[in-house]
């Protein structure tokens, strides 16, 4: 006998433990538990400034939520716990935030923040109270294809958080269940009523939890005092064009408040964190055909070995679908070519696999961007070198 969760066992004899951030999403999800007849303990993470400063409505992760989190758990009639994460949190989320950023990258913290607080030790203190499963309010969907589960697309697209959990590992992914993959978000929210549940119209979360207003530079600032060093604003071709108050204040593909002009549209093509320059040029110049990744994780159905090449679909951004690409294994490195090139693909961000390019997408893994190559004219040879910008 199986549940709808997919486990063995009558619902009775089940416990699973629910993560509740305290927005409509997981509090459904606890809900939807509790009514067909499971175990459930709800828990929900305190992982800043001890749930306290922040309160934003458009932020997730915030001091309110706790207390919605709290309230929701009242009112479905379970178990709720606060667990302090706050040291692990500023470890393993906000210190690799900071210091990816005066890299020069990028960086995704939400997906850092599922790989390691919420998808390590999170299901970790799960499995120390005796739970069966963790449950989430992420919209992907999971289901069982052998000894095993896979990871696919959810049946609501406008909500795909597939992107976010390319980290997840095939240990995590066997104990976690996300009840809410093949659901609208129109239909949560109408559960949400009916649960009469207060947080039914509470708005999603936009913002990173810890940078509720947006601005990541003063976020950076306060964990590293002297990341923000001034250097120049240079050309590809050479020419110094002006100054900057720090890389953090810039990303691959920005356009906009550059505060140099030169007649012809200009991008952020390159950050050179070692020399603190700015480097910029035409559009054209974004243009990437190869990336090479780093901490690949791999959820397919064979190992890759060594001169491997699969054909499989990519995406290099969250809101981007996904393409055609060719994942290589070469010395033990991972590489995906592009079929069709892309623009603004920055270290830091991260490359997802898929098996297909439609809504039955099954995700395959992927991994964090190291480098790319640039195509054409702007082909940059691996490994890339502090070199004279007038070389690129």
């Amino acid at each position: 006998m199986r549940n709808s969760l997919d486990l063995p066992g009558r619902p009775e004899d089940t416990r699973v433990v629910v993560a509740m951030s305290g927005g409509v999403d997981s509090s459904v999800v606890a809900a939807l538990m509790k009514a067909e007849g499971y175990d459930v303990i709800g828990v929900t993470l305190q992982l800043y400034d001890h749930g306290a400063a922040v309160s934003k409505a458009k932020s997730c992760c915030a001091g309110v939520d706790i207390h919605d989190a709290r309230r929701a758990a009242e009112t479905i009639g379970i178990p709720h716990y606060v667990l302090d994460y706050e040291s692990r949190f500023k470890e393993q989320v906000m210190d690799r935030f900071a210091d990816s950023y005066i890299a020069g990258e990028t960086p995704i913290p939400c997906v850092s923040c599922n790989q390691t607080v919420k998808f390590t030790d999170l299901l970790k203190t799960a499995k120390d109270l005796g739970a069966d499963a963790l449950a989430t309010g992420h919209y992907v969907r999971s289901a069982q294809q052998g000894n095993k589960r896979a990871l696919f697309r959810p049946a609501d697209l406008d909500r795909d958080q597939s992107y976010f959990l390319f980290a997840t590992t095939q240990d995590q992914l066997d104990f976690i269940r996300f009840p809410l993959g093949g659901m609208p978000k129109s239909k949560v929210r109408e559960l949400a009523a009916e649960f009469g549940l207060t947080v039914a119209n509470k708005p999603d979360s936009q913002d990173i939890c810890f940078v509720p207003n947006g601005d990541y530079a003063e976020v950076i600032r306060k964990l590293r005092p002297n990341a923000a060093e001034p250097g120049q604003i240079v050309h590809m071709d050479g020419r110094v064009l002006g100054e900057h108050d720090g890389i953090i204040h810039y990303t691959i593909g920005q356009r906009r408040g550059l505060g140099v002009a030169t007649g012809d549209p200009l991008y952020v093509v390159r950050l050179d964190p070692d020399e603190r320059r700015v480097v910029v040029g035409p559009r054209e110049a974004l243009a990437t055909r190869t990336i090479l990744l780093r901490e690949m994780n791999w959820i397919g159905d064979q190992p890759l070995d060594e001169g491997d090449e699969i054909e499989l679909f990519a995406k290099v951004r969250s809101t981007r679908p996904p393409a055609p690409a060719t994942l290589r294994i070469l010395n033990g490195k991972a590489f995906v070519d592009l079929a069709n090139g892309e623009t603004g693909v920055a270290p830091g961000q991260a490359c997802v696999f898929f098996d297909t390019d439609d809504e039955t997408a099954r995700v395959l893994g992927g991994g964090w961007i190291h480098k790319t190559e640039r195509t054409g004219d702007w082909a940059i040879d691996f490994p890339q070198v502090k070199a004279p910008v007038s070389a690129a």
